[in-house]
């Protein structure tokens, strides 16, 4: 007897293209085991997808190589950050905060 299979999605979007990968895998696949078989990596060569973040409809997966998934579920591997987001916040409200002191140097005189 066969043994049962899922079928899942696979997505991963770089900042010019994206893709989405149908599989059909085994019913105990992991998380990153479908990350794996995508074969996403010969597209995005960047792409470590044994050591990527993965996520699953948008919720970051703690535990990717344990974690089992369900029929239709869509794995989504992410990008490693470019800038913390706290610090990208921080420097955007120095820059207001200085143009504020600014524009009012300038209405003083």
């Amino acid at each position: 007897m066969a043994s049962k299979q899922l079928s899942v999605e696979v997505a991963f979007a770089a900042p010019d293209r994206q893709m989405l990968i149908t599989l059909q895998l085994p019913a105990d696949a992991t998380v990153r085991q479908a990350a794996l078989q995508s074969g996403l990596q010969a597209h995005f060569p960047e792409l470590d997808l044994a050591a990527a973040p993965l996520g699953v409809f948008g919720k970051l997966v703690t535990a990717p190589d344990t974690q089992v998934l369900e029929e239709g579920d869509r794995v989504e591997i992410y990008r490693p950050l470019l800038a913390d987001p706290k610090e990208v916040r921080k420097r955007r409200a120095a820059q207001a905060a200085e143009r504020a002191k600014q524009a009012a140097a300038a209405e003083r005189g």
